[in-house]
């Protein structure tokens, strides 16, 4: 059986990047590294339990060790690198972890990969690819008229989350044009979709408002981001993988430019619909707290690069993907409280 390398794949990209994949007939299996943090989750995985393609290593992608062993054991074809650190909250309160992970583990991946690359032969070489999940966070904040981020946007990384995945891009570019790995990397604008860690805006959002607790937007609730379905973001990978250019950057975004309250507004239109309470409407449990500081005000991505070169646009509007994933979060509630015990309180 030939495979390809996935790292962070027990996590919220990871795991539906890992289960759309096994999803298909005649793929290569997947051996998937993750070290199992407190926002990746072992049961997401259960229904591969059974299944021989899907290999899991609890391993941590800063185990040089490890990695080598790995590659030596299953001679994958690829690397798709998702493992990071990832919430913007959490870089400010304690950046060490991130730039542990997203900085040392990708320069770790790309020494355990060059090395393994190197010692194929000419035909596997050349088929080889290392392919590098990044943020359009790296390219920092746009004014309300600026024109959206494209793949020559100038970095300016404003939080510590989106400065070590700066460093993670220009390691794997460097690693490209210094030692010839054949790399690819692509920059996605906000996911969300089933299986995210309620942490992040629209999770969070939900699981608040199904528990009667209020439903927090930073500031005003002005900021916008570019809201992409996770589904379609697996989706571009694929394809990114098959047929992208080595050496290239590819921005993946939804066409989905909202303002926070905005999306929070009509989950709470969904949960009405899906989920309706005794009384009342879930709107009146919004709750305007104080801002993050560096709150980035506008993402926006431009994805053209992405549709001209390899026919790649999303499938899912902004609703049919939210409510989407509203039904999925109503549907597994037991998955919630699976992850949500262990020792992370929900704001």
């Amino acid at each position: 059986m030939s495979y390809i390398l996935v790292t962070g794949g027990a996590g919220f990209i990871g795991a539906n990047f890992v289960l759309d994949w096994l999803s298909r007939e005649d793929v290569d299996g997947i051996v998937n590294v993750d070290k199992l943090t407190y926002a990746s989750n072992r049961k997401t995985l259960a229904c591969l339990d059974e299944d021989v393609r899907h290999v899991f290593s609890a391993t941590d992608v800063c185990d040089r060790v490890a990695l080598d062993q790995l590659f030596a054991m299953y001679k994958p074809r690829a690397v798709v690198h998702f493992a990071a650190e990832s919430h913007v909250d959490r870089s400010i309160d304690g950046p060490q972890a991130f730039i542990q992970t997203n900085i040392v583990g990708t320069f770790t991946l790309l020494e355990a990969a060059r090395s393994y690359w190197g010692s194929l032969a000419p035909g596997a070489k050349a088929a080889f690819r290392f392919l590098h999940v990044s943020t359009d966070e790296v390219f920092g904040s746009l004014g309300p008229n600026d024109d959206s981020f494209s793949e020559t946007t100038a970095y300016q990384p404003n939080s510590p989350y989106s400065a070590s995945k700066a460093a993670s891009d220009h390691l794997v570019r460097a690693y490209h044009h210094t030692y010839g790995l054949p790399v690819l990397t692509t920059n996605c604008s906000n996911n969300y979709g089933p299986r995210q860690f309620p942490e992040k805006l629209i999770p969070l959002a939900i699981v608040n408002a199904l528990r009667g607790k209020g439903i927090p937007v930073y500031g005003d609730g002005r900021n916008v981001r570019d809201w992409l379905y996770v589904g379609d973001h697996v989706a571009a990978i694929r394809e990114v993988l098959a047929r992208g250019r080595v050496g290239e950057t590819y921005n993946v975004g939804g066409w989905n430019e909202k303002t926070n309250i905005e999306v929070v507004r009509e989950l709470c239109a969904q949960l009405d619909a899906l989920h309706p309470k005794a009384m009342g409407s879930y709107l009146s449990q919004i709750d305007f707290v104080k801002d993050r500081p560096g709150h980035d005000l506008r993402y926006a991505v431009n994805a053209s690069k992405l549709d001209r070169e390899l026919g790649w646009r999303p499938t899912e509007s902004f609703a049919s993907g939210l409510r989407k994933t509203v039904q999925w979060y109503l549907d597994n509630r037991a998955w919630v409280r699976d992850v949500t015990p262990r020792g992370y309180t929900i704001a």
